[in-house]
């Protein structure tokens, strides 16, 4: 009992640590203000601010001045639960598991010649906080995740003539994460779970690249590639509780754990036609790599020995996530010297599927319209201001286990998004 306990809590855990950070629409689009007016549909072509170095890096050559670009974009989710069922647990479903969250960007491109431009810039690719009520139905699959990436990226770009320019950085990445679960009665008659709680990081370098081709002074294409990155966090998995049986057999107390995980490799297209001087056209597509995440597999050290616990030093559990294709189309119109509009429509997959969603990541198809307003009081600054609403199709939850139980329900996800930035020239 010992052996099967312990395993399924500390797998439940840790193995939604990296689920979590890997699932579509979580992996952060908010790096660019001025790009989510469009709804990204230009991101690695627009090169239009300091914001390029994720974009494009190869769009610093673009920029004419010293420049600083730094803002924020804050995300407020809902959801309704509907349709639940589950065994043993039962509580509630009220859906509000999302706080409001902040997500900060910062940048900053100098050109040194005519050819030749540095920068560096600070962003979140990655990042979910999911937070469920106490009574949640469907906690034993997950109640509480915190999972977020923070990339600084140093960026050279070159340009080689009037239509061609590269740009290369490498990233220095840095992923923590707490999870929990809550753990059903292992005493007959007992009501009051236990409980599991992992902490994992890690810090491990990627890059990003892109080109970017002028076909004319009007009309540019651009593709990037940012890279995987090899992840292996270090951690802790403390279970906690006061159940006579788990108390008796030991399984309370803190175990080391370990966990090897890939973020995917994503290539992005992308086009801008500057229709005259008032209209500016964009499109892109993306496609991301979650194919990568087939299983979980999770070391664990620090087990009591014993033919009880022989078999829990590691665990796998199955994921079988697929590719994913997101599309863009998006417009500006500039009002006059001082005002631009900007609005998009974007289509992203879901890269999870019936078989093994969870209530981490109750994620589906998506499809987000943006809006957004750029103010240049003067040739210096410009203030970008961005809001985008999106909707998900209907998603299902179908989790069983022999150790968990049952939990099934339907997920209705929509969300706001809210950008401010400002870029400065010297």
């Amino acid at each position: 009992m010992k052996k099967t306990w312990l395993k399924t809590a500390i797998a439940v855990a840790v193995g939604a640590l990296s689920t979590q950070v890997m699932a579509a629409g979580f992996a952060l689009n908010e790096q660019s203000i001025s790009g989510m007016g469009t709804s990204f549909a230009g991101r690695s072509s627009s090169a239009d601010d300091a914001t390029t170095l994720f974009g494009n890096p190869a769009g610093m050559s673009r920029l004419q001045r010293e420049q600083v670009s730094f803002g924020m974009a804050a995300i407020n989710a809902k959801t309704d639960i509907n349709d639940t069922s589950s065994f043993p647990a039962s509580g509630s479903n009220d859906g509000d598991m999302v706080p409001v969250t902040a997500v900060p960007m910062g940048y900053y491109v100098k050109p040194l010649d005519d050819k030749w431009a540095v920068g560096v810039g600070v962003y979140v690719p990655f990042g979910l906080i999911t937070d469920y009520e106490s009574g949640f139905e469907g906690r034993y699959f997950g109640d509480y995740s915190e999972v977020r990436v923070i990339t600084v990226q140093p960026t050279v770009s070159y340009r080689f003539n009037e239509k061609l320019s590269v740009g290369f950085g490498p990233t220095i990445n840095r992923i923590d994460g707490q999870l929990e679960s809550a753990v059903p009665p292992a005493t007959a008659g007992a009501t009051a779970d236990s409980r599991v709680k992992i902490k994992g990081d890690d810090t491990a370098l990627g890059f990003n690249v892109g080109v970017l081709y002028e076909f004319t002074p009007h009309t540019r294409a651009g593709i990037t590639y940012r890279s995987k990155v090899d992840y292996t966090l270090e951690g802790d998995t403390r279970v906690s509780g006061n159940d006579p049986t788990l108390a008796f057999i030991g399984a309370y107390g803190e175990y080391d754990a370990s966990l090897d995980l890939e973020t995917p490799e994503s290539i992005d297209v992308s086009i801008t036609h500057e229709l005259n001087d008032q209209w500016t056209l964009y499109g892109g597509a993306m496609l991301t790599r979650w194919s990568r995440l087939e299983s979980i597999i999770v070391e664990n050290d620090g087990v009591a020995a014993g033919p009880a616990t022989a078999s829990f030093g590691t665990i796998e559990e199955e994921q079988d996530w697929h590719d994913t294709w997101s599309y863009a189309l998006g417009a500006a119109y500039k009002l006059n010297k001082q005002w631009t509009l900007r609005t998009g429509l974007a289509f992203d997959q879901s890269p999870t599927n019936n078989t093994h969603r969870s209530p981490r990541i109750p994620t589906g198809d998506r499809t987000a319209v943006s809006f957004g307003l750029a103010w240049n009081p003067t040739d210096d600054m410009t203030v970008d201001l961005a809001y985008s609403y999106l909707w998900e199709e209907d998603t299902k939850i179908q989790q069983a286990s022999a150790t968990r139980g049952v939990y099934n329900a339907t997920y209705e996800n929509r969300a706001h998004g809210f950008g401010a930035a400002m870029t400065y020239r010297f």
